[in-house]
């Protein structure tokens, strides 16, 4: 296992437990004690977690993984959900997509159901299939070389952990657009305070998106139900589609449905 690889696992585990044991770790990734001992140090100079005798935690509320780091988790979660939320885009819309592993999926699948459609939709004659507004870098990057879309970026201050780019700048072009959809990957989402993710700038950004939607669709694995975030983007009442694995708990689903969302458990 590469350095690399043996760090992103680490950071999975600790995300998921909040703590871990040195000789724990040892097990889990095979490898010494030594050697997670150096990990750990180097992870903790990066900030990327907080070192502990024998061990480390993750930060508080507020700790976000580089985005890097989180595209493995829940993975095929994550692309049965994207694949069902293309499903639900049509040909010629404007799409709105803030930044995340589960939008980034979201673009994927939705190049994968172009290329599965007729040779006439969206080919470099007819134009594009669809209109993506996005403040993510990785994800325009990924689809501006595709002629099926026409691809709209906001400008702002790239955030290294998420490839969003966020401020003022970003808020200029999204206050000069209309969407037809919004798709929004989130970190939190509670029945009484609503949807949240980690960070105030981004949340604004989110905001945005919702605000300039006709429609607002969550993308988000079941992880996020029940969780708060720091920043707050909108409560449920500006929400219209949830769509999220099979794992969702019963009671969260129902709360969702009464407040007026129509949830998809994928």
């Amino acid at each position: 296992m590469s350095k690399q690889d043996r760090w992103s696992k680490l950071l999975e585990l600790l995300a998921v437990e909040g703590k871990l044991d040195v000789e724990e770790a040892a097990a889990s990734v095979k490898v010494s004690a030594a050697t997670i001992r150096r990990d750990f140090d180097e992870l903790a100079e990066q900030r990327l977690l907080v070192r502990t005798r024998g061990g480390a935690i993750a930060h508080g509320v507020s700790y976000e993984l580089p985005l890097r780091y989180k595209s493995s988790r829940r993975a095929s979660e994550k692309q049965r959900i994207a694949g069902a939320v293309a499903e639900m885009l049509g040909a010629g819309e404007v799409i709105g997509l803030n930044g995340g592993t589960t939008t980034t999926e979201v673009a994927r699948a939705l190049v994968l159901r172009v290329g599965a459609g007729p040779a006439e939709a969206g080919d470099s004659l007819s134009g594009p299939s669809y209109t993506v507004v996005t403040n993510a870098l990785n994800i325009a990057g990924e689809l501006a070389v595709r002629p099926q879309f026409k691809i709209v970026v906001t400008g702002g201050v790239a955030r290294p952990q998420t490839y969003e780019l966020v401020g003022p700048l970003t808020a200029g072009v999204l206050n000069e657009v209309v969407l037809d959809v919004a798709v929004l990957g989130v970190d939190g989402i509670d029945p009484q305070l609503g949807v949240m993710t980690h960070h105030e700038d981004e949340a604004g950004m989110s905001r945005l998106f919702a605000e300039r939607a006709r429609k607002v669709i969550l993308a988000t694995d079941s992880s996020k139900m029940g969780k708060r975030a720091f920043a707050r983007i909108c409560g449920l009442d500006r929400i219209d589609v949830v769509v999220t694995d099979s794992g969702i708990a019963p009671d969260m689903a129902a709360r969702l449905t009464e407040a007026g969302i129509e949830v998809v458990a994928v």
